[in-house]
């Protein structure tokens, strides 16, 4: 498993995560300025509200997906360090992990690699791990067998 096809893989899959949230934000722009043009009074402005809160909550999911973009953007798919730090690629005898952003399990040519955060008690617990030191994941424990 290569660390440059994991983390091409994982971009793309932001990059469409980015796209559906930024469609959703704007078609919930449009439905609220639509509900202007056709209601009238109270009902006017609760669905105007909804919809602003929509649009909203579209505008959060788009800049939490760019922000994981941008930390992908800094991780060197040729950097290949001797500690687990962000942007490590592992393999365990758990499986492949890779430490960067949190979007679980992915399928990347046939192999399922487990992307998770940093900060998550997963990533968090393997940060600074070497080669052939142990960690505790889903209530048992594992080695770390290589690191890329």
């Amino acid at each position: 498993m290569e660390k440059s096809t994991v983390l091409q893989h994982l971009k793309s899959l932001l990059e469409e995560r980015m796209r559906v949230a930024w469609d959703a934000m704007e078609a919930a722009q449009e439905s609220a300025n639509d509900q202007g043009k056709s209601s009238m009074g109270d009902k006017y402005e609760t669905s105007r509200s909804m919809g602003q809160l929509d649009r909203n909550m579209h505008a959060r999911q788009f800049e939490q997906t760019r922000q994981e973009r941008l930390i992908l953007e800094r991780v060197n798919p040729g950097e290949k360090s001797q500690r687990v730090a962000v942007g490590s690629l592992l393999e365990t005898t758990a499986g492949w992990f890779f430490v960067a952003v949190s979007l679980g399990s992915v399928k990347i040519n046939e192999e399922t690699v487990l992307a998770v955060s940093s900060s998550s008690p997963v990533g968090a617990s393997l940060l600074g791990k070497e080669v052939g030191n142990k960690f505790d994941f889903m209530k048992k424990q594992h080695e770390i067998l290589s690191l890329h």
